[in-house]
């Protein structure tokens, strides 16, 4: 009689290079699609990023306040301490 067939000897080493290629072609296909834009693609992908910004900041209930520079979010009035450092005791 006749044995049953035998399934085919995969080489394992073939097999990881062969999935890493697959990956790295995925890998490349992404940065393609992120990288591989036309100016005119660019152009049109920032308009409509500046324009969902705007109708996001549109829906703001009150005015936004930017603190000044080098203020560290308190009341530095005349009598305040000068800010901590954060290297110990002075």
């Amino acid at each position: 009689m006749i044995a049953a067939a035998m399934a085919d000897v995969i080489k394992l080493g073939k097999a990881r290079k062969a999935r890493a290629q697959a990956q790295a072609r995925a890998q490349a296909d992404a940065n393609a699609a992120r990288h591989g834009r036309t100016k005119a693609e660019r152009g049109r992908l920032r308009a409509e990023a500046e324009r969902a910004d705007a109708r996001h900041e549109g829906h703001r209930r009150g005015p936004v306040i930017v603190p000044a520079a080098g203020a560290e979010g308190g009341d530095a009035g005349p009598d305040a301490a000068p800010p901590d450092d954060g290297d110990g005791p002075t």
